[in-house]
């Protein structure tokens, strides 16, 4: 929410996806993470999730497995992501939109 309302103060009305509802295909996913410069890991919420009872916290899991998850449960999906023609990045905290 702070970070659209950053975004609309800077006079930009943006396209916000909806991803528990339309959550991304996962080869897109995967080139968002990336994108930002983020790990798999990296992007994985934690907090309100069933990450703990998904195991998701065994460093054994790789990538595939832990995009796996985010597919099957898209609340894992870290938010929220920003996408410009200067960069992506999860803009957590808010003021990292500003960057």
């Amino acid at each position: 929410r702070n970070t659209l309302e950053m975004i609309r103060n800077a006079g930009i009305e943006p396209t916000v996806i909806e991803y528990l509802k339309t959550p991304p295909a996962r080869e897109d996913l995967a080139a968002m993470i990336a994108a930002a410069g983020l790990t798999v890991r990296g992007a994985l919420r934690e907090k309100g999730t069933p990450f703990e009872e998904m195991g998701l916290g065994n460093p054994d899991l790789d990538d595939a497995a832990l995009l796996d998850a985010m597919m099957r449960e898209p609340i894992l999906i870290n938010r929220p992501f920003v996408i410009t023609p200067l960069g992506t990045r999860l803009c957590r905290p808010s003021e990292v939109v500003l960057e």
